[in-house]
């Protein structure tokens, strides 16, 4: 595929702006979410869920992903400017994650030809919304440690146990599934298997977890002698450890197939550095606090850092020494420095601080009070961040493995 010519990326960039520029919704009558963990409401899924079907009905969503799956074949430069289109019009997420975010790319990667045929255009469309069922209670982040069991039955597995923090597991159609086929091998990874499951069978429930924010945007799903095809075992039994190590690769940010958009957005620190202007302290700007002003520049330049090393990974000979690096490392800087950027926003609110979501005397509606709890879910997800800095220092550092 050839690189399209500087005068098509321009046309296409006009292209793109002014579909956007018509269509973005400013204000929809209520909250959007921030992230896709943070869908509660049936208003904001059915709104997020049409604006997927939209934009990728009109050309701008999966735009480098092949054309026998539903994609559009393009050349990736144009995906990377449609997506810089939607940022700039502070357009609403995409809500298919899991789907497009993770369970795609693992199937352009490794899944069998009937699999991408039958969910990847779904996927795109939103039409199929999918979760992830691999964390569990009692087991934290020792994801080996999975004691959902699948039994094969026939041309079935009879599926038993529990999943939690299942972002829209009450929503979804499908879910990748990690569980325990055998309790043999020489390790507690050997027995897992991987699975694209059915989620709408008798057999599965979930129940809403209310958050910190007041919102439900996890579940618990409960298995029950549920009954899921065979095929829809991803690899060989016994293999899902492995499988769900690639999958983590896309959710960790370490590996990119960039199907466009985004499903969690940004903290922009210039609206943090707006709200400085007008807050007070003392009667005067928080702004003019040489103290605030300094911090503010901090972020800055650290956001200004993580944009330029995403640019940067993208070229081998700037990341010889370490390819995978950056790659490792964007996870864990952008999610801890976001959760420290919207708790400073609180900081010069005085006491107008104490007042959340739905209060008249609320900053911006509560926008940063709420931006502030949800962001520990992105520090969490995935992998903590103190799993996030022994990834780095075993696989970046090569420093000896912890206990």
């Amino acid at each position: 595929m050839s690189k399209p010519s500087p005068q098509e990326l321009t046309d296409f960039e006009k292209q793109c702006d002014a579909w956007f520029a018509a269509n973005t919704v400013r204000d929809p009558g209520f909250m959007l979410p921030l992230t896709f963990m943070e869908v509660s409401t049936d208003r904001q899924f059915d709104f997020l869920r049409e604006w997927q079907r939209k934009v990728y009905e009109a050309g701008y969503f999966g735009m480098s992903w092949p054309t026998e799956y539903g994609g559009y074949g393009m050349h990736p430069e144009y995906q990377r400017i449609a997506t810089r289109i939607m940022k700039t019009h502070d357009a609403p997420i995409m809500i298919n994650a899991i789907a497009n975010g993770w369970t795609g790319p693992l199937l352009l990667d490794i899944g069998r030809e009937e699999d991408k045929r039958r969910y990847i255009k779904p996927m795109l469309s939103a039409e199929e919304i999918w979760c992830q069922g691999f964390s569990e209670p009692e087991h934290g982040s020792d994801l080996g440690s999975a004691q959902t069991k699948a039994v094969r039955d026939g041309d079935d597995y009879v599926i038993n146990g529990s999943k939690i923090w299942t972002s829209l597991g009450d929503r979804a159609d499908y879910m990748i599934l990690l569980a325990r086929t055998s309790n043999d091998g020489p390790s507690k990874y050997a027995g897992l298997s991987f699975f694209l499951a059915p989620m709408k069978i008798p057999g599965v429930e979930t129940r809403r977890l209310k958050k910190l924010t007041g919102e439900y945007g996890f579940t618990q799903c409960f298995f029950t002698d549920a009954r899921i095809p065979a095929s829809g075992l991803v690899g060989e039994e016994g293999q899902g450890w492995m499988v769900a190590m690639k999958t983590l690769e896309y959710e960790r940010g370490a590996k990119v197939n960039p199907v466009g958009g985004y499903f969690v957005k940004e903290m922009d620190v210039m609206s943090v550095v707006d709200m400085a202007r007008t807050a007070k302290r003392g009667g005067k700007p928080v702004l003019d606090d040489p103290v605030m002003r300094d911090r503010l520049v901090d972020y800055m330049i650290e956001i200004q850092a993580l944009n330029l090393n995403n640019q940067r990974r993208r070229m081998a000979p700037l990341t010889s020494d370490r390819p995978m690096g950056l790659a490792l490392m964007n996870k864990l800087a952008r999610t801890e420095l976001i959760r420290e950027l919207t708790e400073f926003s609180l900081q010069f609110q005085g006491s107008r601080a104490g007042y959340y979501v739905g209060d008249e005397n609320a900053v911006d509606d509560g926008y940063w009070h709420r931006a502030y709890l949800n962001s520990f879910s992105a520090t969490i997800g995935g992998g903590t961040s103190q799993i996030q800095k022994n990834i780095i220092g075993e696989h970046v550092l090569g420093l000896p493995k912890g206990r």
